[in-house]
């Protein structure tokens, strides 16, 4: 098996479990790369583009699903959990926020090795080239791994509902996101109704980022269907 190429990025903040799995795939030919928190999780990503990443949800700073989340905001990489956590909705929330596989602790190795060989596969096979964490427009620059939002180089304030609405937007850059989408996946199942919702928060977006607000350039509406951005 070539593995010389793959690179492996361990989230874990037990030294003992880090220091394992360095030894192990180190030793089948991966280069791997450490992260002890969620946010160095998402800047290493960003910065290095693994080729798989192994992720502890139960991190210092913020939850694992968070982490995928994150990701999920921008990248395809393969991401196998390897968690403590046992119970089925663990997992499922893990899955749902764009996990690939699932590894309980205590794990064999020779389990992890192998589903983290089949990652790596569908990873190449599939041949999806990912986006840039970065996404910059005339007025203003995402960054989807930091979270954050420039405007003349100053960082600009979002809600987490706002950051919710335009990360969306930002991730089906030049795709109709239809409204009942939105308000799904920013709000809930119980609000896909509640299309004003969106005509507040797009408007807010527009008056903090738009160069002209009334005449928005990237933030835009598809009347009666839903919103676009077009970097």
């Amino acid at each position: 098996m070539q593995t010389a190429q793959s690179t492996v990025l361990v989230v874990d903040d037990e030294p003992q479990i880090v220091r394992a799995l360095r030894i192990n795939l180190s030793a089948r030919g991966y280069k791997v790369i450490t992260a002890h928190d969620g946010t160095a999780a998402l800047r290493a990503v960003a910065e290095t583009k693994p080729d798989v990443v192994v992720l502890d949800l139960g991190l210092p700073d913020m939850d694992g699903t968070e982490v995928i989340a994150g990701l999920r905001g921008w990248t395809t990489v393969p991401i196998i959990v390897l968690s403590a956590r046992g119970d089925s909705s663990d997992k499922v929330a893990a899955l749902d926020a764009g996990a690939d596989d699932y590894v309980t602790k205590p794990f064999g190795m020779d389990e992890l090795l192998a589903r983290l060989r089949a990652a790596v596969r569908r990873s190449a096979v599939s041949g999806t080239e990912d986006g840039s964490a970065v996404v910059e427009t005339d007025a203003f620059t995402i960054d989807l791994a930091a979270k954050k939002v420039l405007r003349d180089g100053a960082e600009v304030h979002l809600t987490k509902t706002e950051w919710g609405v335009l990360e969306l937007l930002v991730r089906n850059r030049g795709r109709l996101v239809a409204q009942k989408q939105l308000l799904h996946e920013v709000w809930g199942p119980s609000y896909d109704t509640e299309s004003h919702y969106l005509r507040v928060y797009v408007a807010q977006l527009r008056r903090k980022l738009e160069r002209e607000p009334s005449r928005p350039k990237h933030l835009l509406t598809e009347p009666g269907m839903g919103y676009r951005f077009e970097p």
